[in-house]
């Protein structure tokens, strides 16, 4: 025993990366490489409640999803929403970094202020914008019908035109700072000697921020793109809490498609071949943008 523990605790100090590497390499095939593969093992068999256990269906489940209509409207809402939050979460937090990013007296707690709306748990933050749209008491509703952009008749959360836009509103309010976070410790760690140059040669604002300030952050943008773009495609808390998929299927998104078919319609077999085909459109996704955008890691 004294020989072992002595081989052992030479290995543990030795320049050796296994001891160093063991535990992450665990993690990783504990949660993510096992559950992939059981995955992929799963979406070719289906449960079968009165037998109570999974058989092998082979292809039918992908062949299912193929012709599933209401599958690929999911898709599309799921596209839809990841387009319009992610487009206006990145607009609005470059645009509140380039504020917030001063050492003026003030400016720090405003930058700690933004902090307290990823602390709120999701379901809480759909919970709280189901009660701000609210028809008859809620004060996003009231605010839109005094200025005549919203009809008493036409309620945010019950009108197909106008309800993921509603649940929209809280997937903005709540990650936008989180985009301004990142997009501050870009400008920081930017070099003052490109800005120096330029003021010395006259360039405007604009131009200082469309030739410099944008190239410069390039690689930052991407990152906040990738991260907030695949946490998007996976959105389900503000849909499941504000809707439930309606009015009709105007909110329906393929979580919580995925969701319901598993867990409501027990079909194991077939929600995670709907996980899969997911997985499959993020990667080519991300992939796309990151040759589109040329980006250099």
């Amino acid at each position: 025993m004294h020989v072992t523990e002595k081989k052992f605790s030479r290995f543990v100090s030795s320049d050796h990366p296994l001891p160093w590497l063991a535990p992450l390499l665990a993690m990783l095939v504990t949660f993510t490489i096992y559950p992939l593969i059981y995955n992929i093992w799963l979406s070719f068999h289906e449960y079968a409640p009165f037998k109570r256990r999974l058989e092998f269906v082979g292809w039918d489940n992908w062949s299912t999803l193929i012709g599933d209509d209401r599958f690929w409207a999911s898709m599309g809402v799921t596209l839809l929403y990841f387009a319009v939050v992610l487009t206006i979460e990145l607009i609005l937090g470059l645009a509140l970094a380039l504020l917030l990013d001063s050492e003026d007296f003030g400016f720090g707690f405003l930058r700690g202020l933004l902090t307290m709306t990823l602390v709120v748990p999701p379901a809480i933050t759909g919970m709280m914008f189901l009660l701000m749209e609210d028809p008859e008491f809620g004060v996003i509703t009231y605010v839109l019908e005094t200025l005549g952009i919203l009809s008493s008749t036409q309620p945010i959360l019950a009108s197909p035109s106008t309800a993921l836009m509603g649940v929209m509103l809280a997937d903005i309010w709540q990650w936008t700072p989180f985009m301004v976070l990142i997009f501050i410790a870009g400008l920081r760690s930017l070099p003052q000697e490109p800005y120096e140059a330029a003021m010395l040669d006259g360039a405007s604002g604009w131009q200082i921020f469309r030739r410099i300030t944008l190239p410069l952050l390039s690689k930052v943008i991407a990152v906040a793109v990738l991260i907030r773009g695949i946490d998007l495609f996976r959105m389900f808390d503000y849909v499941f809490v504000m809707t439930s998929g309606g009015p009709g299927t105007a909110t329906y998104t393929v979580s919580l498609y995925a969701w319901q078919q598993t867990f409501s319609f027990i079909k194991w077999g077939y929600g995670a071949t709907i996980s899969l085909v997911t997985l499959l459109v993020i990667i080519f996704i991300a992939n796309l943008f990151i040759y589109l955008a040329k980006v250099r890691w």
